[in-house]
C-alpha cells in the first residue's frame, strides 16, 4: 500500500544512472551520448528546445522508446544498480517499477473513477483485491489522496473518469499511476494542457509526491521548472536533424541562476528558442 502522508521520504526509493545514452529511430539518432544520473526523491526536470530528444530519454527510461517500430537504445540505463536493458528483458516489470504519466489526460472514458485508479494494478492483484474488497476501496482512497482528488471525488467514484475536469482528469491518471505502486514516475508535460488554477494544483501534487518517489518531469515551461524541480538536466541541438545533447545539469537553483555553459544560459534567457 502507499505510505502514509506524514511518512519521511523513502530511503528505498530508486533512481537511475544512465550512461552513454544513444537513442534513435530507424537510421535517426534522436539522442546521443546522454549520461547522467536521477537521484532518488528528488524531481529532476528536462528542459529544452522542441525537437532535442527530451521525451525520447524520458521513454527510454521505462522502455516505451521500443513500442516504436525500428527504435534502438544504446548504452546503459540502470535502476537499482541494474541495466533495464539488459537481456532478457522485462518491459512488464520495468513499467510496474516506473509509471508514466503523459502530455494530456487519457482517462478511460467508459470506466468509472474508481475503475480508472485500478486500471493498471495487473491481474493477479485484481484477483486479490477482488477477495478483499476492503483493500481494493484502501488502494482506491490512498491513491486519490497521493494525487490530491480524493475529496474532490470521493463522493462521485461510479461517476465516469471523463466526466471530470481536465485537471482533475489529469490528477486521475497520476493516481492511475500510483496504484502500480510505481518506485519511478515519469510525467511528460503534464500540464500543458492545463489553465493556471489546474497547472498549480499538479505541481502541488508533486511536490508532495517526491517524498516518497522519484520524479523526472519534462517540460517547457521555465518557470515550472524552477519551481517544482531539485535538479535540472538542460538538452539540445545544434541544428535541425541533428542528436538531441545534455548540454548541463545541476541543482536548479544553479541552473537557473548561474549556468556554466552559455547555452544553457541563451536559452533560460530566451535569447534562444
Amino acid at each position: 500500500m502507499l505510505p502514509t502522508k506524514d511518512r519521511e521520504p523513502d530511503a528505498t526509493a530508486m533512481g537511475f544512472v544512465v550512461n552513454d545514452l544513444t537513442a534513435s529511430f530507424g537510421s535517426h539518432v534522436a539522442v546521443e551520448g546522454l549520461s547522467m544520473g536521477i537521484e532518488p526523491n528528488r524531481v529532476t526536470a528536462l528542459i529544452g528546445p522542441s525537437g532535442c530528444g527530451k521525451s525520447t530519454f524520458l521513454r527510454c527510461l521505462n522502455g516505451m522508446h521500443l513500442n516504436v517500430s525500428g527504435a534502438t537504445v544504446r548504452g546503459q540505463v540502470l535502476l537499482d544498480n541494474q541495466d533495464v536493458y539488459a537481456a532478457p528483458m522485462d518491459l512488464v516489470g520495468l513499467r510496474q517499477r516506473v509509471g508514466m504519466v503523459f502530455q494530456r489526460p487519457n482517462p478511460f472514458p467508459t470506466m468509472s473513477i474508481y475503475d480508472n485508479v485500478v486500471a493498471g494494478v495487473t491481474l493477479g492483484h485484481l484477483r486479490r483485491a477482488r477477495r478483499d474488497r476492503r483493500a481494493f476501496d484502501d488502494l482506491v482512497e490512498q491513491s486519490l489522496t497521493a494525487a490530491g482528488l480524493w475529496r474532490e471525488v470521493k463522493d462521485r467514484l461510479p461517476k465516469p473518469g471523463a466526466s471530470l475536469s481536465g485537471g482533475q482528469q489529469q490528477r486521475l491518471c497520476i493516481a492511475r499511476t500510483l496504484a502500480i505502486e510505481p518506485e519511478v514516475i515519469l510525467m511528460d508535460e503534464p500540464c500543458s494542457a492545463l489553465d493556471p488554477i489546474s497547472t498549480l494544483a499538479i505541481e502541488d501534487t508533486i511536490g508532495q509526491l517526491k517524498k516518497r518517489f522519484t520524479i523526472v518531469i519534462v517540460t517547457h515551461n521555465m518557470q515550472q521548472a524552477s519551481r517544482v524541480s531539485d535538479t535540472t538536466a538542460f538538452m539540445t541541438i545544434r541544428e535541425a536533424g541533428q542528436p538531441g545533447r545534455l548540454i548541463e545539469v545541476g541543482p536548479t537553483k544553479d541552473i537557473f541562476q548561474g549556468p556554466k555553459e552559455q547555452a544553457t544560459d541563451d536559452y533560460i534567457s530566451g535569447r534562444v528558442g
